[in-house]
């Protein structure tokens, strides 16, 4: 019984977690964009985001990110500041954010 309440429990934290999806383009000195892709999906991937990233013809890379938005907040605060090794970014931004009662997106992949 006690099993019981407690995984009743815990399904209802986990289904009551607020979710979110975010667009964004990324910005800057970035000297491989496939690599910046690499460690944007690497990272999305390990914070258990879903998504998809891609290199644009103007040399940003653009994204959705869909999760809990405690783990949207990380990841936009690493897109902000950190990137790939060999990146410098100038401006991340960020649009189209909204509440989203299922995740719409499966995994984190790069589009080509």
């Amino acid at each position: 019984m006690f099993l019981s309440v407690l995984l009743l429990c815990l399904l209802n934290v986990v289904m009551s977690e607020k979710l979110t999806s975010v667009d964004f383009e990324i910005s800057g000195n970035v000297q491989d964009t496939s690599m910046v892709c690499q460690y944007t999906e690497d990272h999305g991937r390990s914070l258990g985001l879903s998504g998809w990233v891609k290199n644009t013809r103007q040399g940003t890379v653009i994204g959705q990110i869909q999760g809990p938005v405690e783990k949207v907040n990380d990841m936009k605060a690493w897109l902000r500041s950190i990137g790939s090794p060999s990146s410098r970014i100038d401006r991340a931004v960020f649009s189209n954010q909204r509440d989203i009662s299922k995740l719409e997106i499966r995994g984190f992949s790069t589009r080509y």
